[in-house]
């Protein structure tokens, strides 16, 4: 009986492993057809298309659907009723799915045309106190197009060194990576990631990292005050600014009607002073007012608030859970910025 369990399950791993081979390859294809049907559609079909099939993914994705609920609750209140609610998430999932779309879209950008569909506000803030060759560190956001803000500033002669995401499924990075580097960025892998960051910017070049998702306690992170809610987010951009004293540029991505887009360049960061966590702090402030004034762009169907304080007197989604760690971090952060005054 041992051994035909044995061969039973070494029988199913191989089906398994044969399964996921298969389901990845067709992934990879399906991939490849949808970014070769994008490519033929006009600026206003791939919009349209966009806007269904977000709408789509909104009824679909039942407990993605339930986060951005009460992710929404827990950060406005009473603000919005819940059909308000409701409404704000199919408009997140339909942005998210605009920005996807629109990265498939993006090989008909070019240098010369680029700007049919792309605004900029405030750019001269990524020459102001940055030296001859423009050293900085971009602060991104999940909202609206971020993937065409990377595009844009490639265009724009803002060209940097950027670590990549990798997928699960291995086959679909190089799509991937093609088209986030078209604009002459270089993608590099996590792995070693930040060591390779600090070195570009040593050499006088420039980064752009995502500051809004939630990291696990135990990685380099700080805890930072989102909506008035304790939430975890990396410290690489306040550790990188802190030992190599490139300037700090908050930046997000605006729609617009028709399919596009303003880039908005917040001012440069005075960080002296700071500790890692008020640095983290302050490119948050930079972007929470925008997001107040028109939420619905934000990745809301992430789970910003992954971890709450033991001691938290608001209430946090239904997602979020107590950890040590955590409260570790808020505690070590506290008496950083005490030991800084």
């Amino acid at each position: 009986m041992i051994v035909r369990s044995n061969r039973e399950a070494r029988y199913n791993s191989r089906v398994r492993a044969l399964w996921k081979k298969i389901r990845y390859r067709l992934e990879w294809l399906g991939l490849l057809l949808v970014a070769k049907l994008v490519l033929l559609l006009s600026r206003k079909g791939c919009f349209r298309l966009a806007i269904v099939v977000g709408a789509v993914m909104s009824v679909l994705d039942r407990h993605g659907a339930k986060v951005a609920l009460s992710n929404l609750e827990a950060a406005f209140g009473d603000r919005f009723s819940t059909g308000e609610r409701k409404q704000i998430v199919r408009e997140s999932y339909q942005h998210f799915a605009r920005t996807m779309l629109d990265l498939l879209w993006s090989p008909r950008l070019t240098r010369e045309n680029f700007s049919q569909y792309i605004e900029l506000e405030n750019l001269e803030e990524t020459a102001r106190d940055t030296g001859p060759e423009r050293s900085f560190i971009c602060a991104c956001y999940h909202y609206s197009n971020f993937e065409w803000l990377s595009v844009a500033s490639g265009f724009l002669d803002l060209q940097g060194t950027i670590i990549s995401q990798e997928f699960k499924n291995s086959l679909l990075d190089p799509i991937f990576e093609h088209l986030r580097e078209q604009s002459g960025h270089e993608l590099i892998p996590r792995q070693g990631g930040i060591v390779r960051l600090y070195k570009a910017l040593r050499r006088k070049g420039r980064t752009a990292l995502l500051v809004d998702l939630t990291l696990h306690p135990k990685m380099p992170s700080v805890a930072i005050d989102c909506f008035g809610l304790k939430t975890s987010v990396t410290s690489a951009h306040a550790w990188l600014n802190e030992q190599t004293g490139a300037p700090l540029i908050p930046a997000h991505t605006e729609p617009l009607p028709g399919g596009r887009y303003r880039i908005v360049f917040h001012p440069k960061l005075d960080t002296t002073g700071m500790t890692q966590q008020q640095i983290a702090q302050a490119c948050w402030n930079s972007f929470e007012p925008y997001l107040r004034k028109n939420p619905a762009p934000w990745l809301w169907m992430y789970k910003h608030w992954r971890y709450k304080p033991a001691d938290a007197t608001r209430a946090y989604p239904f997602y979020a859970r107590p950890h040590r760690r955590f409260d570790k971090r808020i505690t070590a952060d506290l008496a950083e910025e005490a030991t800084k005054r």
